[in-house]
């Protein structure tokens, strides 16, 4: 049925949530479970408004990077606790929805399993969630958790 799932994480419930139901697919299928967190470039403009004034400046992107890697490895870590086969994760630098398309898309995912409601900002309510972009722009089938 499906080869490969993918599982954008961002730490939420509700990703945490997709992340139950991808391994359950997982078991029922046998498929391949890619775990996937997308952090998003912190501008220069967004960190002068920051109220985090650290000793030594070290670039924001940086910062967001090691987030997004300690979400990735609980989230696999998590994975294997709830029985999943070999998850593999990765971590990408982009605008959010579209990075987990065009994962998808390179990696030949045919099922992608995402929280309904994610840890976005204010921009969500304005432009639209993350999942509803993804169900708007994915060539494959997506399951919203």
């Amino acid at each position: 049925m499906f080869k490969r799932i993918l599982v954008p994480c961002d730490g939420s419930t509700h990703a945490s949530q997709a992340l139950e139901k991808a391994v359950e697919l997982q078991k029922l299928t046998g498929s391949e479970l890619l775990l996937l967190t997308v952090y998003r470039h912190y501008s220069y403009l967004e960190s002068t408004f920051s109220m985090v004034r650290p000793s030594e400046p070290e670039s924001m992107d940086d910062v967001m990077r090691e987030y997004a890697e300690d979400i990735g490895r609980k989230t696999k870590e998590r994975a294997i606790a709830l029985g999943a086969d070999r998850p593999r994760g990765f971590v990408k630098n982009g605008p959010v929805a579209r990075s987990i398309v065009a994962f998808a898309e390179e990696h030949g995912c045919d099922l992608v399993v995402i929280g309904k409601r994610g840890l976005g900002s204010i921009e969500e309510y304005l432009l639209g969630s993350v999942s509803h972009k993804v169900t708007g722009l994915a060539r494959c089938p997506v399951l919203v958790v």
